[in-house]
C-alpha cells in the first residue's frame, strides 16, 4: 500500500512592516503561485516599494526550506502570499482655526508559504531509476592492454614500396 506524503509547507512572515497593507496587497498578488524562480523575476522587474520587502520574505522563506527541509528552490512554489494589517500609528497636523487633522502611519505583517512541487510520473520514474542503479554494482572495468598487443597496433608510419619502381 502506497502512502500518499502531504506537501511540506515552509513560511516566513515579516511584522510590523512600514507599509499600508493595500499597497502590499497589490505586489503580493503578483507571486502567489508562481514557481519561485519565476516569483523572484517578477519581483525584480516590478517598481513598487513593496516588492522589496516581498523579495526579502520570498528569500527567507527559501533559505527556511533548504536549511530546515533540504528542499531544492527550483522545487518550491508559492502557495500563498498574504499581507494583514498590523498596528496603526496615529498622528495630529494642525490646520487651519485651531482644528487637527488625523495621519494614520499603518503597518502590515507579510507572509509568505511555499511548498514543495510533487514529482511528476517522468520525474519519479527517473529518480527511481539513479536510486536502483546506484545500489547495482557498474559494469566491469576494461581490460589492460598488453605490452604486446599495442606492438600488433603500430605499423611502420612508411608508404609501401611500389612494385617495379627503381631504386
Amino acid at each position: 500500500m502506497s502512502k500518499v506524503e502531504a506537501p511540506r509547507e515552509v513560511r516566513a512572515q515579516a511584522k510590523y512592516v512600514r507599509m499600508s497593507p493595500r499597497k502590499a496587497r497589490l505586489v503580493a498578488e503578483h507571486i502567489r503561485g508562481r514557481s519561485v524562480p519565476e516569483a523572484r523575476a517578477v519581483l525584480a522587474f516590478t517598481s513598487r516599494e513593496a516588492a522589496g520587502v516581498l523579495q526579502k520574505v520570498l528569500q527567507s522563506a527559501v533559505s527556511n526550506a533548504e536549511a530546515n527541509h533540504g528542499i531544492a528552490e527550483d522545487r518550491l512554489y508559492v502557495k500563498t502570499t498574504y499581507v494583514d494589517g498590523g498596528p496603526v500609528m496615529k498622528r495630529w497636523r494642525a490646520r487651519a482655526r485651531g482644528r487637527v487633522a488625523r495621519i494614520r502611519k499603518r503597518t502590515c505583517h507579510i507572509t509568505v508559504t511555499l511548498v514543495e512541487a510533487p514529482l511528476t510520473p517522468t520525474q519519479a520514474a527517473t529518480k527511481e531509476a539513479e536510486a536502483t542503479e546506484s545500489a547495482t554494482p557498474k559494469s566491469a572495468p576494461a581490460k589492460k592492454k598488453t605490452a604486446a598487443a599495442s606492438k600488433k597496433k603500430t605499423a611502420s608510419k612508411r608508404p609501401a614500396k611500389k612494385k617495379g619502381a627503381a631504386a
